[in-house]
């Protein structure tokens, strides 16, 4: 709720709400622990509206916006899911082939923030591709908790597959000049981590706060990487010591930044998990990064 002064909530509070959004507490659990800090004033009903996304008021870059070009595809991927919705944009009235990006998604599905970054990405003079996982299942549901629940219900290897298929399609579009990175968030922080291990020839790639490959995995990385984690996530950030040790005795490609008193997911605008300092630097880093490789 607006009342609701992000300063003044606990940092536990985030942790909890970092275990429900991935899928380590039920609903029931998380409402039973959330109603602990349910205190001078607040409820949890108050609580609840204040951690849950707002897709409405807090797009950026609207699906109607003039200056891009975006609109649903269909790609094969036969080895995941046999076929996979996605959004495509780029540029209103490109004439030139453009780097590609892959955007993923979260644990829970192609939700209205990851288009947003999507059409983002096209703006920033990108033809992005941002596939659904959730396709074979019906699609995203229009709701987090029930996305999160479908994804759970895939296949995780074929999952990776539909994301490879993805750059194989972008790769090959008339409008891309053949380069193409991937950008990912939370899960797909991980796939990028993956595309990174098993697509060698990615141009880039950028996971925010993704879990890490496996060690043994990291001498077949040939892209170079740009990696954003948050200080506060000391789940995903504590697996980055031994990757960076692994990159290094690889003499691997790679900047990585660490944002102070960040979040598990502060890029994301539409939860009080953003941080809008270190969400902006980071998607700046993010583009210039794939300018220097995609152009």
């Amino acid at each position: 709720m607006s009342d609701i002064d992000k300063q003044d909530i606990k940092q536990e509070v985030f942790d909890l709400y970092d275990d429900y959004a991935h899928s380590r507490i039920n609903r029931r659990t998380f409402m039973e622990q959330l109603s602990l800090y349910a205190v001078g004033g607040l409820t949890v009903s108050a609580l609840m509206s204040f951690l849950m996304p707002d897709y409405q008021t807090k797009t950026q870059v609207k699906a109607d916006d003039t200056r891009v070009k975006s609109g649903y595809i269909t790609y094969p991927s036969p080895k995941g899911g046999g076929t996979i919705k996605g959004l495509l944009a780029e540029p209103a009235g490109n004439k030139k082939k453009l780097g590609g990006i892959i955007v993923v998604h979260e644990n829970r599905g192609l939700n209205p923030y990851i288009e947003d970054v999507a059409r983002r990405a096209a703006l920033a003079g990108f033809i992005s591709l941002a596939p659904d996982a959730l396709t074979p299942l019906g699609g995203y549901p229009g709701n987090d908790d029930a996305g999160r629940e479908l994804q759970s219900k895939r296949d995780k290897g074929e999952m990776e597959e539909d994301f490879i298929a993805a750059y194989e399609y972008l790769k090959k579009h008339k409008d891309c000049n053949g380069k193409v990175g991937v950008v990912g968030f939370c899960y797909g922080g991980g796939i990028a981590n993956m595309m990174a291990v098993r697509v060698p020839g990615l141009a880039v790639a950028v996971p925010f706060y993704g879990s890490q490959p496996a060690l043994a995995d990291v001498p077949k990385i040939e892209a170079p990487l740009m990696l954003h984690y948050a200080a506060l996530d000391t789940r995903i950030t504590a697996g980055w010591p031994p990757y960076e040790a692994a990159l290094k005795e690889n003499h691997k490609s790679y900047e990585a930044f660490i944002y102070e008193n960040a979040n598990h997911g502060f890029h994301n605008d539409t939860t009080p998990r953003y941080d809008k300092a270190a969400a902006e630097l980071a998607w700046k880093r993010t583009i210039d990064f794939f300018k220097a490789h995609l152009t």
